[in-house]
């Protein structure tokens, strides 16, 4: 076990999550390679090994459970499709494919080389539930039963780039800091904003949350 090993351990303990040890292995494995190739490319500006636990692996973790949670209330527990928007250095689509093996995840990011190591981490993790795809979210047609984004954009513009690529009945996963009142009051009419959950991230104490949103019903009756 690396020595990032003990503290994800006790990480996970806090979080409550059960991972098998396969897949911890792969959340070492895969903050190994973040650190390999930020020596080359800028896919992250946090670089010390125990700040990327916390405030990446870790910040992602948090949110594991309850993703696990909506996708079991949307009958979604054995399959799934979801989009991360923005992903970057794969954060969290790639933390995401490994806590869900049964969750197809295609993290999508305008930079060649931050797909490219999407993709060089799904094949070097062993994770098949993995694509990274080099494009624009407006150009990707879906559909995907959850759209998600951590630090990717504004509500609005997150919900407005995206919405084509949304299932009927799907739902967007916004991973935010402090509750964002602004960009919530900001979100288009036809959206709504159903529940914004807190989250606890162990080892950091900076606010985090999620604003789960999903469209409004279309009106049949004519009312406004």
């Amino acid at each position: 076990m690396s020595a990032a090993g003990p503290a994800l351990e006790q990480g996970l303990a806090d979080l409550g999550l059960a991972l098998q040890a396969g897949q911890r292995d792969q959340c070492l494995a895969y903050l190994t390679l973040i650190g390999k190739w930020n020596q080359v490319y800028n896919l992250t500006a946090v670089r010390q090994p125990e700040q990327m636990l916390t405030h990446h692996l870790l910040d992602c973790l948090a949110a594991l459970a309850p993703l696990q949670r909506h996708l079991a209330q949307a009958g979604l527990a054995q399959g799934g499709r979801l989009l991360d928007v923005g992903s970057g250095a794969g954060l969290p689509g790639i933390v995401w494919a490994i806590g869900c093996p049964q969750l197809q995840v295609c993290c999508v990011d305008t930079v060649a080389k931050k797909a490219a190591f999407i993709t060089q981490a799904a094949l070097s993790l062993g994770l098949k539930n993995l694509k990274g795809v080099h494009a624009r979210v407006e150009s990707l047609n879906g559909p995907f039963d959850v759209i998600s984004s951590r630090a990717f954009a504004s509500l609005p513009d997150f919900v407005a780039g995206s919405a084509q690529a949304l299932e009927a009945g799907g739902v967007w996963l916004a991973m935010k800091g402090k509750h964002p009142a602004q960009e919530i009051a900001a979100v288009q009419p036809g959206v709504d904003v159903f529940h914004v959950e807190p989250l606890q991230v162990p080892g950091l104490s900076a606010e985090r949350c999620i604003v789960w949103m999903r469209p409004r019903p279309a009106q049949l009756d004519g009312s406004p």
